[in-house]
């Protein structure tokens, strides 16, 4: 079961909020009523927490919501462009501003381009009922718009007839001339990902692929991301620590820090 801290964060907020309305609204008139007749009233302790903690719980929610969050790799299906450990920031309002934990969009200010480096809630594999994974955060790159056709074969991928120019660079690494956005991806020979075939993207969806091509799971196996799965753009990394478990101890990459996301 995915933990929801949005959901968290929201319902914490809204109580603490409701809490000092409703002691502004019908008590605390009467506390300073009574100790102008010189009675020493302090404010119940939980309107004295909620009183502190809503400001600071309020801001937190409006910049996850609508101005940026972060999010943790934890898998290679991106590499080499995004390490396991990196700690990225997300704009979450460059595909419009969405409401908190409904994720309905109420503004719209734009979409995402070929190329683009996503975050986006899994949508879960066709045909499987009950996906454990479902509604997971997922990363990957933008392949596909609405209305294109896409063919991958043998890694090299198509779109709308006309084939991605490739350029060969380091050992097991392709520059990969997507328009517009030409960046690495990554061909580890025997990987898990060797998934040929051709997609039709429908409208108000995007096909997904990870840059580690042979170690990702991605479009090619559950398909395509609905436009209101869509979280929010990679911006740039603001921290590499490769274990948690040992509280980052002996694990920070410091050179990755502040790299943006292409």
């Amino acid at each position: 079961m995915k933990f929801d801290f949005a959901l968290l964060l929201t319902i914490l907020t809204l109580l603490s909020g409701f809490i000092w309305l409703v002691d502004s609204l019908f008590f605390a008139k009467s506390r300073k009523l009574m100790q102008k007749e010189g009675e020493e009233i302090a404010d119940p302790i939980l309107v004295d927490y909620a009183k502190s903690l809503f400001p600071v719980l309020f801001g937190v929610l409006a910049l996850r919501s609508f101005i940026a969050e972060p999010f943790r790799i934890p898998s290679g299906s991106m590499e080499p462009n995004l390490m396991v450990g990196d700690f990225i920031l997300v704009n979450k309002y460059n595909y419009g501003i969405r409401l908190p934990v409904l994720n309905t969009k109420v503004i719209e200010i734009g979409t995402p381009k070929r190329g683009d480096v996503v975050v986006f809630r899994y949508p879960g594999m066709p045909g499987v009922v009950d996906d454990p994974s479902k509604g997971v955060d997922y990363i990957k790159r933008v392949i596909g718009l609405p209305g294109d056709e896409v063919t991958v074969v043998d890694n090299r991928v198509s779109i709308n007839g006309v084939q991605v120019e490739y350029a060969p660079t380091l050992d097991y690494q392709l520059i990969e001339n997507l328009p517009g956005k030409p960046h690495i991806m990554q061909e580890i020979p025997n990987g898990n990902v060797t998934k040929n075939g051709t997609w039709k993207v429908p409208d108000g969806h995007y096909f997904m692929m990870g840059d580690n091509r042979n170690n990702s799971s991605d479009g090619r196996e559950w398909g395509f991301v609905p436009e209101e799965n869509l979280v929010g753009r990679a911006m740039f990394i603001w921290l590499n620590c490769q274990s948690m478990l040992k509280a980052c101890k002996d694990g920070f990459d410091y050179s990755r820090i502040g790299d943006t996301i292409e």
